[in-house]
């Protein structure tokens, strides 16, 4: 009984291994263009071009989102920002559904593990979806609030500077930085358990082993759906685990529902979008979800019955095992592991700073932590700069922590603001701080705060 279950350990070990050799490349180099992609395509830049009225903002945030590196809870913090600073009800619905189904880290490792067909059809799903969802918004979400001329008004509209900030870093400094040190830090964790448990299906289920209950049809699909819905699933690390499910004999089209439904939304996403937009617009939400992955579920299996043959990861557990793999796919699995690691120990790694004409001669040791309260600590030119902390639930990486950062610098007398993701807390320094403004602020964006 002990040898069987250390052959079982085993083979989950070699065959995740296998798994991770074969993404790492096309990972690696999703990280690169991620990386410059989100110097390109700045939140700032995204909100801007997202405010204005009728259906060319939907479909630019259905186009931006496509290939923007933002998962599921990724997407919640920028998705209100971006509502918070102008963008209508729809053109933030088409953005939170389109981003977190792709990105160009996903879609080239979805061309490394399930082939060329999926990796196309992949991201024209997830535009088609944001476009849809945006469309119906619309036409059946509430109503935008209108000004006595009839003109649309969004009272968080947002004046203050970080829509103007450009960053002090050059262009490659700070691409790599995001690439190799902020989205792997973010995306380590939830893609090498999805390896992991890709590499366990592979390994205990056998081949075709589900294709009698989940082999194809609308229930398989509806089954997907239930399952990715309200699960936190990372585009990029579901892809192993789509891969995985074909294996077990699921349909393609059903494990692409999959792949629709559980990195477009989860329990979070729901949350913020009904205290965000409405009730209304998250039974939009939600039904448009569904509606396009037993869609597209449905047209993969229709299109291409035969997919599966098709897909690179089934075909490399078919006739490779671990010593066969190539040395190659062992030297990128090295390097990708090793760029992880480098991503949780570099310094920093889990927290945002941001600071606006701070005094030279202030003190910077006489800092308040009685749990929060205001507290002068200096007279600098007649005024008195204050310290206040607030403790933040909610915040799950690097994208949560730059919108909440961002939100609490657009409240008025805000000087500076440190935000750790590790500690779960803000630090801000200013003059005359509203503490229910701050907090209002940050629980805009579907986080809690208190002091």
């Amino acid at each position: 009984m002990t040898d069987l279950i250390y052959t079982k350990i085993i083979s989950v070990i070699v065959e995740s291994w296998q798994v991770l050799g074969q993404m790492a490349p096309y990972l690696l180099f999703g990280f690169l263009m991620a990386g410059a992609l989100s110097v390109v395509f700045s939140p700032e830049w995204i909100e801007r071009h997202l405010g204005r009225r009728g259906f060319g903002p939907v479909l630019k945030a259905a186009l931006l989102g496509v290939p923007l590196p933002l998962c599921s809870c990724g997407v919640i913090p920028q998705a209100a920002s971006i509502r918070r600073h102008g963008a209508s009800r729809a053109a933030t619905i088409s953005f939170l559904i389109s981003t977190p189904q792709t990105g160009v880290d996903s879609i080239a490792v979805t061309y490394g593990l399930l082939g060329p067909f999926f990796a196309v059809f992949r991201p024209i799903a997830a535009m088609l979806t944001g476009l849809l969802g945006g469309g119906l918004v619309q036409f059946f979400g509430e109503r935008e609030p209108r000004d006595e001329a009839g003109r649309p008004v969004n009272n968080n509209h947002c004046t203050e500077s970080c829509c103007t900030d450009k960053g002090k870093h050059n262009f490659l400094v700070r691409a790599l930085r995001f690439g190799f040190l902020t989205l792997p830090r973010d995306l380590g964790k939830s893609l090498l358990l999805g390896v992991l448990i890709a590499g366990a299906i592979t390994a205990l289920v056998d081949k075709n082993a589900w294709q009698p209950y989940l082999g194809g049809g609308i229930v398989s699909i509806l089954v997907m759906i239930a399952l990715g819905i309200p699960l936190y699933v990372c585009a990029t690390a579901s892809v192993a685990f789509a891969a995985s499910l074909i294996h077990a004999g699921v349909s393609p089209g059903a494990a692409l529902a999959f792949l629709i439904s559980g990195p477009a939304t989860n329990a979070a996403t729901i949350t913020m979008t009904w205290k965000l937009l409405g009730k209304r617009t998250v039974f939009v939400y939600l039904a448009t979800i569904a509606a396009s992955a037993i869609a597209c579920g449905l047209a993969v299996d229709w299109l291409c019955p035969g997919v599966a043959s098709a897909v690179p990861a089934l075909a490399a557990h078919e006739h490779h095992h671990m010593h066969e793999i190539g040395w190659m796919s062992h030297a990128w699995a090295g390097v990708l592991l090793l760029v992880i690691g480098i991503s949780y120990s570099w310094p920093m790694g889990g927290s945002a700073h941001s600071h606006e004409h701070e005094h030279e001669n202030e003190d910077e040791h006489s800092r308040d932590h009685d749990g929060g309260a205001h507290s002068p600590v200096t007279e600098t030119g007649g005024k008195t700069i204050q310290r206040l902390e607030l403790q933040i639930t909610g915040m799950t990486c690097s994208r949560c922590v730059a919108a909440v950062a961002r939100a609490i610098k657009d409240t008025g007398g805000v000087r500076s603001v440190e935000v750790s993701l590790k500690d779960g807390r803000a630090a801000i320094a200013g003059v005359d701080l509203d503490r229910q403004r701050l907090i209002d602020a940050v629980q805009s964006l579907g986080y809690e705060a208190k002091v």
